[in-house]
């Protein structure tokens, strides 16, 4: 509670300052942090990819990590919310995964403290992966031979097929999924000839407008955190702005979903901006379309202002600019199934 408050005066303070504030602009890592009790090793990588890419950890054997964070584009799956075993649509955008590594809790509401805590949520999540348990999960991946030496690989001899090393391996290769080199990023390392004027003028009005105080940070998803520490923002704060009932911004209590606690209503994590260009819909509701709209929207909920359209035009063209350099992927051979197996 302490931290939440802190958090939001700090939010407060930085609002009232006025447009000559403005946090400094960092350029994206080139590779992501790791905790120390998973480090991120080429055969934790190689087991983590094909883990994610598995379906056969879903009920029906149909929806794998890939599914909704398709990792092919921009990491996420395009439908407002994300269609898991049969047919069932979930309740939330699915964020994307490239430059998760950088944010300090996962989930719209912050409710992950690691990537790996993360990975674990959907499998059971009866919308999306729809597993009755962790434990049938991982019997599951147990019981196809051929991912034995991944495992022992990745982690040595012993018993080592659990549902926390699987997740270590997704997260480890997740940690391998991010975006440096943008125009933004060249341009805070010195090229000035990376950005547009249009795109210079958008990274000006970005700050004066007060953009900054919550999408700071090298993944523009606020400042660094302890890790599993989330910083979270209230969302929609101007609740008399017409954006508020057009796209149906109160219907979700966001943190409160999950904990209950009446201080965490409409309490979210911030997003990273990180490209944005191929992540529409935006919002946790999937719900707005464009990045003009995204940009009209934020100024008018979050700080309360009416932006000139010349503002509006430069700080989406802004936001085109942190579109980075995407990893090459291959997609993994998995184990085959045995027969006996089948249903």
């Amino acid at each position: 509670m302490k931290l939440r408050f802190l958090l939001i005066s700090g939010l407060a303070a930085v609002l009232a300052s006025g447009p000559s504030v403005a946090q400094s602009w960092e350029a994206l890592p080139t590779v992501a942090p790791a905790p120390a009790d998973n480090p991120t090793t080429q055969a934790r990588v190689e087991l983590g990819k094909m883990l994610y890419n598995d379906p056969r950890f879903s009920e029906t054997g149909t929806i794998s990590c890939a599914s909704c964070h398709n990792l092919m584009e921009g990491g996420d799956d395009h439908r407002p919310t994300s269609i898991g075993v049969h047919g069932v649509k979930g309740g939330r955008n699915a964020p994307t995964v490239f430059n998760a590594a950088f944010l300090t809790a996962q989930f719209w509401d912050g409710r992950a403290p690691t990537l790996e805590a993360q990975a674990k949520g959907p499998i059971v999540n009866p919308v999306e992966m729809g597993m009755k348990d962790l434990t049938s999960a991982i019997d599951r991946i147990r019981a196809i031979p051929g991912y034995a030496p991944y495992f022992a690989a990745a982690f040595g001899p012993g018993d080592v097929i659990n549902i926390d090393n699987a997740a270590k391996a997704i997260a480890a290769y997740e940690r391998t999924q991010i975006t440096p080199g943008s125009p933004y990023d060249r341009y805070v390392q010195g090229d000035k000839s990376a950005l547009t004027a249009q795109q210079v003028s958008g990274m000006k009005a970005f700050a004066e407008a007060g953009c900054q105080a919550c999408h700071s940070g090298a993944a523009f998803a606020g400042p660094a955190l302890p890790m599993g520490t989330p910083f979270l923002q209230k969302f929609p704060t101007n609740v008399d702005s017409p954006y508020v009932a057009k796209y149906d911004l109160m219907a979700d209590k966001g943190r409160f979903e999950s904990t209950k606690n009446p201080a965490d209503e409409h309490m979210w994590r911030v997003p990273q901006l990180r490209n944005l260009t191929y992540t529409a819909p935006y919002l946790h509701n999937g719900s707005v379309k464009t990045l003009q709209e995204m940009v009209r929207l934020m100024a008018s909920v979050q700080l309360g202002k009416d932006l000139p359209p010349a503002d509006v035009e430069n700080i989406a063209a802004f936001l085109t600019s942190l579109t980075g350099e995407f990893p090459k992927e291959a997609l993994p051979r998995l184990p085959p199934t045995p027969g006996d197996l089948l249903q």
